[in-house]
């Protein structure tokens, strides 16, 4: 592998309870901190992708402060101060804000890359290149996000997309391209225009930027947001360091990263590297068959299962109980010691909407 920036940072964030894989994700044990590849969360995976080249000093995990014993169980040899926690849920914005405050205080010009819990990395040589690389191009100019894009594998239309131009240099064997604009879940006559162009990229949401350079960009486009982590900032460091956070937090505007700043990037504040990582979202079931299993005469089976005439299934069981499919297909069967859920793979998204019909009554203690 190609020399290593002086120093770098990371920052996995692992905040969200995961509906979209319940009944295996749950509010206590959200679906990034489960076993279900090869025997690790994916958690650990994200952070095993990051060693030995990251020092565990510079690792950070962002979640709800609830996860916090979960967490230190899972990494114990991540740092108890870099275990940032959430004191309440509001969606990403805030908290990529407090981890770009917190670590602005000591190095703000150092290359940090914004990285997610629940992905999968198959090309992890060319993952961390690409992380360096984006760490050598803000060494020129730090005043700029560097989005990583995935070659997209099909015309996928629940995904955010990346348009790039013109090459404008190359590092490391890796073309660093114009960043031209972002295109979040198209249509699909969309998507399959995208596909077949030779300028866009899947975005799996990874960026390399310097937290000095964040903070800019929430004062520009979320004024709101950056005068209450100021106000943080103000006390970080300090006995009421907690308190203020614990005032300030649950106050701040629930929005995503994306909707607050970054959808907002002037194609001069940004260049892009669009790499093959062997990258997928497993935030879904049918997501984990196509990253894992994508051959659809197969099943994705784990557990105690046994088929019979049946193809494209995803079989999941967390107890001594069988689950026997016989000419079943497309379809999701997930057992654990207190829910069998039955679905076809295509009715996943209305899987929120089954447990939003269980709020304030006794079904919701199974969500």
């Amino acid at each position: 592998m190609e020399t290593t920036p002086k120093r770098m940072r990371a920052v996995i964030f692992a905040g969200g309870v995961g509906t979209r894989m319940w009944p295996m994700s749950r509010k206590q044990s959200p679906k990034q901190f489960e076993p279900i590849i090869e025997g690790k969360s994916t958690l650990q995976l994200a952070v095993e992708r990051l060693r030995p080249e990251f020092d565990w000093n510079d690792i950070y995990i962002s979640s709800g402060e609830v996860y916090r014993d979960l967490i230190k169980k899972q990494l114990p040899n991540i740092p108890e101060n870099n275990i940032v926690g959430e004191p309440v849920m509001r969606d990403v914005a805030p908290a990529v804000g407090m981890l770009m405050t917190l670590l602005s205080l000591n190095d703000p010009d150092t290359p940090t890359a914004i990285l997610w819990s629940d992905h999968l990395v198959r090309d992890v040589d060319m993952f961390k290149k690409a992380l360096f690389t984006g760490a050598k191009v803000l060494e020129e100019n730090p005043n700029r996000y560097i989005f990583i894009g995935q070659k997209p594998r099909f015309a996928n239309q629940n995904l955010g997309w990346i348009e790039y131009g013109k090459d404008l240099d190359t590092i490391d064997g890796l073309p660093v391209r114009q960043f031209v604009s972002w295109h979040y879940r198209p249509d699909q006559e969309t998507a399959n225009k995208y596909f077949a162009s030779e300028n866009h990229a899947w975005n799996p949401g990874y960026f390399v930027l310097t937290p000095k350079f964040a903070l800019s960009q929430f004062e520009q486009h979320a004024p709101n947001l950056y005068q209450q982590l100021m106000e943080m900032k103000a006390h970080l460091g300090k006995d009421d360091q907690q308190q203020v956070i614990n005032q300030i937090y649950p106050t701040m505007e629930k929005i995503s990263f994306d909707d607050a700043v970054v959808t907002k990037t002037e194609p001069d504040k940004a260049v892009v590297i669009s790499v093959e990582l062997g990258w997928a979202d497993i935030g879904t079931w049918e997501a984990l068959k196509e990253a894992i299993l994508p051959d659809p005469e197969k099943n994705l089976e784990q557990g105690l299962v046994k088929t019979y005439d049946s193809k494209n299934n995803i079989l999941y069981s967390q107890t001594d109980q069988m689950i026997a499919a016989v000419g079943v297909k497309d379809m999701v069967v997930v057992v654990t010691n207190d829910v069998v859920m039955v679905a076809p793979q295509d009715h996943i998204p209305n899987i929120k909407k089954l447990l939003a019909t269980f709020e304030g009554k006794p079904e919701e203690r199974y969500t």
